[in-house]
């Protein structure tokens, strides 16, 4: 701040650019006669932002500094004079007077906003993000067109990803497996049925890791990838294993979170950096989400690789090979995933155990569905049955399904679907879809056909889109079943033809046998 002595002693603000000279100030009563001698306090423009700065811990020293340093407040100045910029014409003091005994101003003055207070910045809570650098980032210069360029990249893409699933499986094993084993978190039994075949997979993806890294020539550029892949897809016939066996390691993670001391080491590790904010099945499921997208990146590959390239040949016979070994994984999961819920089920009455569920070999779906009295049940969509269950808990705190009425053979069920809207009141739903509405939403019925005791269902679904999953994939179920059975029944046929007409198979264009008349008695 500039401090000037003024020749009368008066003091006066002087305004910024910009402003008027029509302060708020204090001024109650008459003005004093003889004013005491004050400095003139002119605030430049520089100094507005460190004032701003400095007002918090500046106020706190105010009745220590000189009065040359700090703006006087305006509240000590009883006079319009005190905003009037000194003047020597005896006019213009007069005018002041005047104006000063006529006007009453309010008397809070506005103080400057106090600044924000600083604080020291905090760690992120969000989660740790991946390195999202691309393969053109790598190199300074290449001469390459668009279509390679973008081929470079998904190749990239493809040694990244199996780099950071390294590092992912390897923490996994180092933060999560090897702590909780050493803490007796979990007995080892119980990790290595959760963790399964682990250990397996990672030199398995650091062998890939090493052969594509090979294949980067001194101008970080990759040729020929084809061979190579088909070369190690065969190994992922491991993941056969490791995938089979997460249905029950999902289960049992499910249950031991129930445990004090697993949920309280596994929350933890999640709000640690390190996790990234994903919870330990996140991890364990990383290595069946690396499998499905093979194929994806080998398409992309395939889609920029220009004709007459030496890819151009191996890269179809890679993508089938690595889609076959897919849905051979697929497979053999989902009957692992049949065979596991069908262990789980406990039967009420002997007339439930239907043949057909013991002869389902995979699940089509299976999830919650609400039953025509609003009842919460866990309906299981095999392969040869559908079965309404209620979910329990047995002795060791293991989930398991009562099947409850009557399950259905897929072969015979009749599906109905109910559009949003229809009147519930008729008693078939006895208003609990429609929770004291007259219209019902996502609901569809099965039932039974063929049999002497007619089974009929209603079901809700939770919205819209998991009601059309159902009906999509009853409506498959059931097509494939009667093919099925269908099929069958034509193979038993000929196992086992009409014995009346075994002479037919005898007889021959050339024969001279006659036929005998079975018609005569």
């Amino acid at each position: 701040m500039e401090v000037e002595e003024s020749g009368d002693k008066r003091t006066s603000w002087s305004a910024a650019p910009g402003e008027s000279n029509s302060i708020p100030c204090d001024h109650i009563g008459k003005r004093k006669q003889d004013a005491a001698p004050e400095p003139v306090i002119r605030i430049t423009e520089d100094e507005v932002e460190d004032e701003e700065g400095e007002i918090m811990s500046e106020s706190l020293k105010e009745s220590e500094e000189p009065s040359n340093k700090r703006v006087k407040p305006v509240s000590k100045s009883n006079s319009l004079t005190g905003v009037i910029t000194p003047a020597k014409t005896p006019a213009l003091k007069r005018i002041g007077l005047s104006i000063s005994r006529s006007i009453s101003f309010r008397t809070d003055a506005r103080p400057l906003p106090p600044a924000p207070l600083r604080s020291r910045p905090k760690a992120s809570s969000f989660p740790r993000r991946r390195n999202s650098q691309c393969w053109s980032d790598t190199v300074e210069s290449h001469d390459l067109t668009a279509k390679e360029i973008k081929r470079q990249e998904v190749i990239y893409e493809l040694t990244q990803g199996e780099r950071q699933l390294i590092e992912d499986l390897s923490l996994l094993k180092k933060v999560y497996y090897e702590p909780m084993l050493k803490l007796d978190i979990m007995t080892e039994s119980e990790l290595g049925q959760i963790f399964g075949t682990l250990d397996s997979l990672i030199p398995l993806h650091e062998d890939l890791l090493s052969r594509l890294e090979r294949l980067r020539g001194s101008e970080k550029t990759v040729g020929e990838v084809g061979p190579t892949l088909m070369n190690w897809f065969p190994c992922l016939e491991a993941y056969v294993t490791y995938c089979c066996n997460q249905v029950g390691a999902k289960a049992l993670l499910d249950q031991k979170k129930h445990e004090k001391r697993v949920e309280h080491f596994l929350r933890l590790c999640q709000e640690s950096s390190f996790s990234r904010k994903l919870d330990l099945w996140n991890f364990l499921d990383l290595p069946r989400s690396r499998l499905v997208k093979y194929p994806l990146l080998l398409k992309e590959i395939q889609k920029c690789t220009p004709p007459e390239h030496p890819d151009e040949d191996a890269l179809p016979d890679a993508l089938e090979l690595i889609q076959s070994i897919v849905a051979e994984v697929n497979k053999k999961t989902g009957e692992a995933e049949c065979q596991f819920y069908r262990r789980g089920l406990t039967y009420l009455e002997e007339s439930q155990r239907l043949p057909e569920i013991q002869q389902s070999r995979f699940l089509y779906c299976h999830g919650e569905l609400k039953n025509n009295k609003g009842q919460r049940l866990h309906v299981f969509l095999f392969e040869l049955a559908l079965v309404l269950t209620r979910p329990g808990e047995d002795r060791d705190g293991g989930h398991v399904f009562n099947v409850y009425r009557q399950p259905l053979p897929v072969a015979l069920i009749n599906l109905e679907e109910i559009p949003d809207g229809e009147a519930g009141g008729g008693g078939t739903f006895r208003g609990a879809f429609t929770g004291g509405n007259d219209k019902v939403k996502n609901c569809f019925r099965v039932s039974s056909r063929g049999r002497s005791k007619a089974h009929s269902y209603s079901l809700q679904a939770n919205d819209s889109f998991s009601k059309q999953q159902w009906i999509t994939c009853l409506r498959q179920a059931i097509v494939q079943s009667r093919d099925q059975t269908a099929q069958t029944s034509r193979s038993q046929f000929s196992l086992h033809p009409d014995p009346a007409l075994y002479h037919i198979a005898e007889l021959s264009l050339s024969s001279d046998t006659e036929m005998p008349d079975h018609t005569s008695r």
